[in-house]
């Protein structure tokens, strides 16, 4: 398991033209197959300190989950590294979790980490929401301590929750593909009804049940990412719910576009050893990040951002750059 330059996939991918004429067709050779959380993780060890996989996330509608990934195609001829999905909280999207899911699997027949994120209602209303008064809202105290004391109403329509993902995520478990999986995002902040509470039984807690839980019903295919903002106040490490718990340790960088030399290293500080990741982004990396902090293994643009906060020389300077790895540059085992 390791990156194939771009020279060097290039001519594979002529040979294999060149040899592939009169004869029935073969998968392209960087077609992942069935693997194993334990393989993107060794992946992931294996180019710390010197790659990085380009990733894009993919946002509502979920009718079209590949719409940004793409774009990314159009401007640059490649094809990200890492494809981002989410499954999502207003009705028409729920609908469409399907579709998330089967354009999982296509982008890891093709070659491509998977990643996904989920905005989820809270637990106090419906299982559909929309944004606004249903992911991005306050519950009380009171509310929450429920969400996280066993036995409760609250705990068990959390339960629920997660039991309405368990069939999505197990059909990628059967079908051999690893998910990168980040339940509970910016967990330091207060635009979400899950975050914002520091200490080991406030966010992190919840992060805990929600890793048994879904551990307990077989799915061993997730590789389990943390994630916070880079919220300048308050210290990242009262949000971390262990060692155990987590795979990847990862920021979201909207504060400022990059990372400052100080988040990179409150990160790698709470990581340890563990693989670290940017998992949100609006600006496509440059050659300064890219050869200032060479910890990070993968990042993620979010969405529209792509072409909405970036030109395309950034974004083919960021795809281009010799440390990042794309579709194609990379196998798994």
């Amino acid at each position: 398991m390791h990156p194939t330059p771009p020279r060097a996939r290039a001519f594979l991918v002529a040979l294999l033209s060149v040899l592939s004429v009169g004869i029935v067709s073969v998968p392209p050779a960087h077609a992942f197959p069935p693997s194993s959380k334990q393989a993107v993780l060794n992946f992931l060890s294996s180019i710390t300190g010197r790659n990085i996989v380009s990733g894009q996330h993919n946002k509502e509608p979920a009718s079209n989950p590949g719409q940004y990934t793409q774009q990314v195609k159009d401007v640059t001829g490649q094809y990200p590294g890492l494809w981002g999905g989410d499954l999502m909280f207003r009705p028409e999207d729920v609908a469409n979790r399907q579709r998330i899911v089967d354009q999982a699997k296509i982008e890891w027949s093709h070659g491509s980490l998977v990643a996904l994120t989920w905005h989820v209602c809270t637990p106090t209303g419906g299982s559909t929401c929309q944004f606004d008064g249903g992911v991005k809202t306050s519950i009380s105290n009171d509310q929450f301590t429920q969400i996280v004391t066993d036995g409760t109403a609250l705990n068990t329509a959390w339960k629920r929750r997660l039991d309405e993902a368990v069939p999505y995520l197990t059909q990628l478990k059967n079908a051999g593909v690893p998910v990168l999986f980040r339940p509970l995002h910016e967990m330091n902040e207060s635009w979400n009804w899950w975050g914002n509470r520091p200490g080991a039984n406030g966010s992190a807690r919840l992060y805990r049940i929600t890793h048994d839980y879904l551990v307990g019903k077989g799915l061993t295919n997730l590789i389990w990412v943390w994630n916070v903002q880079d919220n300048p106040a308050g210290n990242w490490a009262s949000y971390y719910p262990g060692s155990s718990y987590v795979d990847v340790v990862s920021l979201d960088a909207w504060y400022k576009n990059y990372p400052s030399q100080a988040d990179y290293q409150q990160i790698q500080g709470i990581a340890g050893s563990k693989p670290i990741a940017i998992a949100e982004m609006g600006k496509v990396p440059n050659a300064a990040l890219l050869d200032s902090q060479t910890r990070w293994t993968y990042f993620m643009i979010w969405s529209e951002q792509l072409r909405g906060n970036n030109t395309n020389a950034e974004i083919q300077a960021g795809y281009f750059h010799p440390r990042v790895l794309n579709q194609g540059e990379f196998t798994i085992s």
